[in-house]
């Protein structure tokens, strides 16, 4: 992308309509995306955890012109729901968005609260079985590949985006994760 499609696009991301909530996810109004970044307001998203017939997750690296944790690995894909979207919505939008995964069901397995200078959100969590090919969102992210998580899958000099990150610790001691040894 050059300069100027990045700045389109984070123009359009940053005029999106999302909700804000409070600390117990109750809807308090609609904001653009800019406005509860810059308020700090707490927002709702996804993480939808995309794992491979062979139990491997799907990582994907972020563009390094993303506001929050640029050039950092991600360990699910997801976003921010935006207004008038439940969380599956959003969920289903952002894996079609993000890595072209479309018309797989998706198991909802909690929901929590994150809290961090840099985010506050309320999180759907999300996992899916895909086998096909990524179609990876040039605007978000910039490369993709599977990990073994019973291995050492994180690479020296790699940054991890921490939400995504406690996402995955909550969901690997959720007794609904039902994945091949």
């Amino acid at each position: 992308m050059n300069q100027q499609q990045v700045e389109a696009y984070l123009k359009a991301s940053g005029a999106e309509r999302v909700v804000y909530v409070d600390e117990h996810d109750q809807p308090l109004g609609e904001v653009t995306r800019a406005e509860a970044q810059a308020r700090g307001l707490i927002t709702r998203c996804t993480f939808i955890f995309v794992f491979n017939s062979r139990g491997e997750l799907c990582v994907h690296q972020r563009t390094a012109h993303k506001r929050l944790y640029p050039a950092f690995w991600d360990v699910a894909a997801g976003g921010v729901v935006a207004a008038g979207e439940s969380y599956l919505e959003g969920a289903e939008r952002e894996l079609a968005e993000e890595l072209g995964v479309q018309g797989v069901p998706l198991t909802e397995h909690f929901r929590f609260y994150f809290d961090s200078p840099d985010s506050r959100l309320w999180a759907g969590v999300f996992s899916c079985c895909w086998d096909g090919p990524l179609r990876l969102q040039p605007e978000e992210v910039q490369a993709a590949r599977w990990v073994d998580l019973h291995g050492d899958w994180r690479r020296a000099g790699e940054q991890y985006a921490p939400d995504s990150q406690e996402a995955l610790a909550r969901l690997l001691k959720h007794p609904s994760l039902d994945l091949p040894a």
